[in-house]
């Protein structure tokens, strides 16, 4: 079945991408299987192992120089072959989409660092940041439904990550808790709960549930997220912001409120993918200068889901 977008979603993606050819090519690929991406779990395994292992049945491609772990596989898959394989089931790799990958890539964590994963469940991207700790320092993964924390748990011990403490509080009452004990992070992830405009292609069903009126609240709420995060971090620490949405209102907003309220500069980033520069307005609102540097990725330009981050550097702590 295929699904087609909400007139008003519709309109407000060609506001976005205001290039007939380029919304067209949108259009097509929100409707097109994505290619089945791995993370090669490097606390287990180095990427040339999984492949000689993995070569055996699939074929197997590295499309990232400067990112070895990120393995496609490039074959007819039956449903299911994926996670079901026993590479997978000894966590040797992740199943994680490309565009997912970006923000523990930004955020580049480091062995023996101290790093808030605010939003964990359901794992993907702090396994990932445990294997560029190596499994050195900490992490403190949060959520707050307990279905979530068990997916979390299983995937964290899967993947053999022990490096990690769960804990399962709404974010900003943590943040809150944290910053009133003086418990100050190198790194925070902000993987915000969003509309998930971006997920067409894995979720179909975004197609009908989109509903323009729940953005301006999801807005509302990233920002508070933001704020609370913010009096968690170093001096010189470092926050990654990441959406799976197009929306503005959960982008731009939201680190232009950042860039105008807090000491805080954004980063020039450098990506495996495809990027376009965050936008400069949207309906009546003009957005600080430098959220530029903030990062669109569009599913037509790398053949990839729909993403958005920035990373934000904390010039002074906020008490």
């Amino acid at each position: 079945m295929k699904y087609e977008l909400k007139p008003r979603f519709k309109q407000r993606l060609q506001t976005l991408m205001p290039n007939e050819e380029d919304f067209k090519n949108f259009e097509e690929i929100i409707h097109i299987p994505l290619k089945n991406f791995i993370r090669c779990n490097t606390i287990k395994l180095s990427p040339n192992e999984l492949i000689n292992r993995l070569s055996k049945k699939w074929k197997v491609e590295q499309p990232f120089s400067n990112n070895p772990e990120i393995l496609l596989i490039n074959s007819q898959l039956q449903p299911g072959e994926l996670g079901n394989s026993i590479e997978h089931i000894l966590g040797y790799y992740y199943i994680q989409e490309i565009s997912s990958m970006l923000p523990i890539i930004a955020l580049n964590p480091q062995p023996n660092e101290f790093i808030l994963d605010l939003f964990a469940s359901p794992g993907s991207k702090t396994t990932q940041i445990a294997s560029y700790m190596q499994n050195q320092g900490t992490i403190l993964a949060n959520d707050l439904k307990l279905q979530r924390i068990k997916i979390l748990s299983a995937n964290l011990e899967r993947c053999g990550v022990t490096n990690t403490i769960i804990s399962r509080k709404d974010a900003i009452a943590l943040c809150a808790k944290l910053s009133s004990s003086k418990i100050k992070f190198d790194k925070i992830l902000l993987d915000a709960p969003c509309s998930g405009e971006g997920t067409l292609r894995s979720n179909p069903k975004t197609f009908l549930i989109w509903n323009n009126n729940i953005i301006e609240k999801l807005s509302r709420q990233q920002k508070k997220f933001l704020a609370f995060a913010l009096k968690c971090l170093k001096q010189g620490g470092t926050l990654v912001y990441s959406t799976c949405t197009h929306a503005p209102e959960e982008n731009e907003s939201v680190i232009s409120f950042a860039l105008n309220n807090f000491p805080v500069k954004i980063e020039t980033l450098s990506l495996p993918l495809k990027y376009r520069p965050a936008i400069h307005q949207w309906n009546k609102e003009i957005f600080h200068p430098e959220t530029q540097k903030a990062c669109r990725i569009y599913p037509q330009d790398n053949d990839s889901e729909g993403f958005f981050l920035a990373k934000l550097t904390l010039l002074e702590e906020i008490n």
